[in-house]
């Protein structure tokens, strides 16, 4: 921080990288929720929605994302991974819902694993779940009809989309 403060700041631990946090963490006694916790990005799901952000394509990507973390911790995958999120594409998908056509949002799913961000793979989420993960999400979140699996390393990709 370059301006002026009144008092010292102090921060002994500004060089430690996740893995190490989490490391403390738990032998601090810290609950296992906490410690594993995924970041959240600062400029909030914006930043996961391709093209126009409205408060339906918000409310769309938050249940998508609700569904992908409750399957990725029912399954003891979440703790696994560096960090898991879903993407709201700027795209829409013909599909079949019913005896109808459905020409509604896609979504693609972001999981990494990492020891300290610089560099990541994608997670290799056993197919079974993967299944389950897209079934939930066309069927409890209404406008959404397609999902796809982000399988980019980091570099040349980066984690986050945008």
């Amino acid at each position: 921080m370059k301006f002026s403060m009144k008092f010292e700041l102090i921060e002994p631990l500004r060089e430690i990288f996740k893995d190490e946090v989490r490391a403390l963490g738990l032998e601090l006694g810290l609950s296992r929720d906490l410690v594993f916790r995924h970041p959240f990005p600062g400029p909030g799901l914006a930043i996961r929605i391709m093209g126009e952000v409205t408060n339906e394509r918000l409310e769309l990507l938050r249940k998508a994302d609700v569904v992908l973390r409750q399957e990725l911790k029912s399954s003891g995958w979440y703790e696994k991974t560096w960090q898991a999120f879903c993407v709201l594409l700027n795209v829409n998908s013909v599909g079949v819902m019913g005896d109808n056509r459905t020409y509604e949002n896609a979504v693609c799913i972001r999981v990494v694993d990492a020891s300290d961000g610089m560099t990541a793979s994608f997670s290799r989420l056993p197919y079974d779940l993967l299944e389950n993960i897209s079934r939930r999400i066309i069927n409890e979140v209404d406008g959404i009809n397609r999902v796809v699996y982000d399988i980019s390393s980091k570099p040349p990709a980066t984690i986050k989309w945008e």
